[in-house]
């Protein structure tokens, strides 16, 4: 999960592409699948990307696009260190653009279990070399007056933070990796035959094989798909794809410079400057969803509930825009599983809500571990027996 000596992430010409690498499948164009396939293109395999849709058209697509590197945990924070890394080296090249932006997160007067956790959680980030800070409503106040503070017990922003187009970085990277000499096929639904390392695709809803393809390794990244995929190939996986929901709503430019990023841990919501105004949402669903048959709209009731709280903290906005709602995947742990499940075949799944925002360095390790590489042992998917029982939490649930 680190820059190749050798390669530079802005070099786009395909010279690196080798014939005698491995052949390898990505499954998923995603902005994870996406990435990973630019990695192993750019570190010399012979790639072929499926997707089943078009790039950006499942979870990467409808996701916030909140990005920062405020975690605690020693894998987290050099995940999210990493990522924020190439979100600026990338950020310039084609429709993809990094807009900086702190991150605040709080606890309400009265909330003193989150604003406990809050009170922990910024030693042990600062320990990890993360630019985080506790401050006081006061504080708040001054530096971001767009927004209402008075109720805030415990706060901490995040400095190294910002925020981006979701489907602009997808198309970016699938972009660089066709230039490194990857195949993207978009449009394809495909099954993966785990025993033989082959891809089938999917000729009808029958599910007669069109065409057959054999790999030296397979990356399964297909998000919400990736439990059914496997499942079909014969490999449990304990993943748990759930509906999320959120709204884009007016607001003047004049007050958007003074708006940062920020999530109420007490009332569970986020939101985020956009270029329509603002973007606000959650909305969690703490059941497993049908990943293909599901509600894409945001509910009524969410509506209602965002727009209420964000006129108590941003006071006046405007109307609401758009709507709509996104899956992502839980795990028992709340870590992915990102490695590899058989020999030769690989996952890279289980976001718990923060795929995207570390997608850059995940897509990495994913090829990294496809090359013989261990970047992030302690998301081993084999670390669990795939029929576990557990419950979907909000990922971005302070505790």
């Amino acid at each position: 999960m680190t820059a190749d000596s050798e390669t530079s992430d802005t070099d786009t010409s395909g010279s690196e592409t080798s014939e005698s690498g491995p052949r390898v499948a990505v499954v998923g164009g995603g902005a994870v699948g996406v990435t990973a396939a630019y990695d192993l293109a750019r570190r010399g395999a012979s790639v072929v990307l499926y997707e089943k849709g078009e790039i950006a058209g499942g979870s990467t697509g409808r996701a916030a696009g909140v990005l920062y590197d405020a975690f605690a945990a020693p894998e987290d924070a050099r995940v999210g260190d990493r990522a924020m890394e190439r979100f600026r080296e990338f950020s310039g090249e084609g429709d993809f653009e990094f807009h900086e932006t702190p991150y605040v997160w709080f606890a309400r007067e009265g909330d003193e279990k989150r604003a406990d956790a809050i009170r922990t959680q910024v030693p042990r980030m600062q320990e990890r070399g993360r630019d985080v800070s506790l401050v006081d409503s006061e504080t708040l106040e001054e530096r971001f007056p767009a927004a209402n503070w008075r109720d805030v017990g415990v706060a901490a922003v995040a400095e190294n933070a910002g925020h981006a187009d979701t489907a602009s970085y997808a198309e970016l990277l699938a972009a660089k990796a066709r230039d490194a000499g990857a195949e993207i096929r978009t449009g394809t639904e495909v099954r993966v035959v785990t025993g033989e390392l082959r891809v089938e695709s999917v000729e009808d809803a029958d599910g007669r094989a069109e065409a057959s393809e054999s790999f030296d390794a397979i990356l399964v990244a297909a998000g919400a798909h990736t439990k059914r995929l496997l499942a079909v190939a014969g490999i449990p996986v304990p993943l748990k794809p759930y509906r999320v929901q959120a709204l884009t709503a007016g607001f003047s430019e004049k007050r958007r410079t003074d708006l940062p990023m920020l999530y109420d841990a007490t009332a569970s919501y986020y939101l985020r400057p956009h270029s329509d105004g603002l973007l606000a949402g959650d909305g969690t669903e703490k059941v497993e969803s049908d990943p293909d048959d599901w509600n894409r709209d945001a509910d009524s009731e969410f509506r209602e509930m965002t727009r209420e709280q964000l006129g108590h903290r941003l006071g006046e906005f405007g109307a609401t825009r758009e709507s709509w709602a996104g899956l992502c995947v839980a795990t028992p742990d709340r870590d992915p599983l990102l490695g590899e499940l058989r020999e030769g075949l690989f996952v890279a799944a289980g976001w718990q809500g923060h795929g995207f925002m570390r997608s850059s360095a995940l897509g990495e390790a994913a090829a990294e571990a496809v090359l013989g590489e261990n970047p992030l042992p302690e998301f081993d998917p084999n670390r669990f027996d795939g029929d576990e029982e557990f419950d979907v939490v909000e990922g971005m649930t302070i505790e």
